[in-house]
């Protein structure tokens, strides 16, 4: 299997052969849009569902759901946590792009299960300031997708929160576990 994890990078971003890796993803911008075709379609996704997931590498949500452009809306950061960001992406694909359904995506070896609330701290005694956001960092990732379950489905701003699902994406074995929300 080659990733792009096997291009070989220098310092500092560059690729051993000249540029950085922003300049490789441009060319890479250049070629498909050599190709590219209006596909046709508007911002609302085909199959009503907003997928929260962790921006973690490993995950090709597309190629694990089967998923097509077009199919959904996909919505990343640390951790897929459920957090005021993610209502806020959420109440916009809903109320104005038409989303009825949430799919809520952790997966196992997360770094954030590595890391505590003290990293704000580290941050404001290296920066001079604290961050405003939480790390929502977690040691039982069942226990987090539960979480995150709740936070939509209390959501005042949400109207859609009778299909909320939640699953841990295993990146060993590219399966996903399904989490009682109870």
């Amino acid at each position: 299997m080659t990733t792009s994890a096997s291009v070989p990078a220098g310092p500092h971003g560059s690729i051993a052969d000249g540029g950085t890796v922003t300049d490789r993803l441009v060319e890479a911008n250049e070629r498909y849009a050599a190709a590219f075709a209006d596909p046709g379609m508007d911002a609302r996704p085909v199959l009503h569902v907003a997928v929260v997931a962790c921006m973690d590498a490993r995950l090709d949500l597309h190629a694990a759901l089967g998923l097509e452009l077009g199919d959904c809306h996909t919505i990343r950061n640390a951790g897929g946590v459920v957090t005021d960001d993610v209502i806020r992406s959420l109440t916009i694909s809903q109320r104005a792009l038409g989303t009825r359904s949430v799919v809520l995506i952790h997966h196992t070896g997360c770094g954030l299960e590595t890391l505590t609330e003290d990293f704000r701290h580290d941050l404001e005694m290296e920066v001079g300031q604290r961050p405003a956001w939480a790390v929502e960092a977690f040691r039982d990732v069942d226990q987090d997708v539960r979480q995150s379950m709740q936070r939509v489905r209390t959501s005042p701003f949400l109207v859609h929160t009778d299909d909320v699902r939640g699953f841990v994406f295993d990146v060993k074995t590219g399966l996903l576990r399904e989490i009682d929300p109870a």
